[in-house]
């Protein structure tokens, strides 16, 4: 846990420091152009998960690998000291939870949980998969990719509230506009 807030901890304060400010310039942008109504989970979106592609494409001092096993790297975690599985436990939770969180909220078409899940699994298989293109010595892992979209599937569940009215609903009238002619 020490060397992940070594490592990550200015970007994390930079982060927290930054979010207010950047949501009133946000806000106000918005307000003059457009509906102010997403303003805010749009500066959630993005400055919820910028930190963490910060995080996740540092360059490690490492070869890169890939393990495909699911649940293999997860003891792993937890063999040593068990505040670093915690923290990759808890980091991995988080690394797409703004997205799982403000993603729905902001886009009606990606309004409920099974959608959230695919959006989800579909950019973490990305990140993962970028990691190891790129070689920056980070682990390609399947356990990474499952413990994110659980993250942000639990993230889309917080923010029901916020989405579920406005999730669209297929009916004949959408599906086909003026009837069947």
């Amino acid at each position: 846990m020490g060397a992940a807030w070594r490592d990550h901890g200015l970007t994390v304060v930079i982060a927290v420091l930054l979010l207010p400010a950047v949501s009133v310039v946000a806000y106000r942008w918005r307000r003059r152009w457009q509906s102010r109504r997403f303003a805010g989970a749009e500066v959630g979106l993005v400055a919820g998960s910028l930190p963490w592609v910060v995080m996740l494409f540092t360059p490690q001092p490492a070869g890169r690998s890939v393990d495909l096993i699911p649940l293999h790297d997860v003891p792993s975690w937890f063999s040593g000291d068990p505040g670093t599985g915690i923290a990759q436990v808890g980091g991995n939770l988080l690394v797409l939870a703004a997205f799982g969180f403000f993603l729905p909220v902001r886009f009606a078409a990606a309004a409920s949980l099974s959608r959230v899940f695919v959006l989800a699994l579909a950019t973490s298989t990305g990140v993962e998969v970028l990691q190891w293109v790129l070689a920056i010595g980070r682990v390609s892992s399947v356990d990474d990719i499952l413990i994110n979209t659980v993250g942000a599937v639990l993230a889309a569940a917080l923010s029901r509230h916020w989405w579920a009215a406005r999730s669209p609903r297929v009916t004949p009238e959408v599906a086909f506009p003026g009837g069947r002619d």
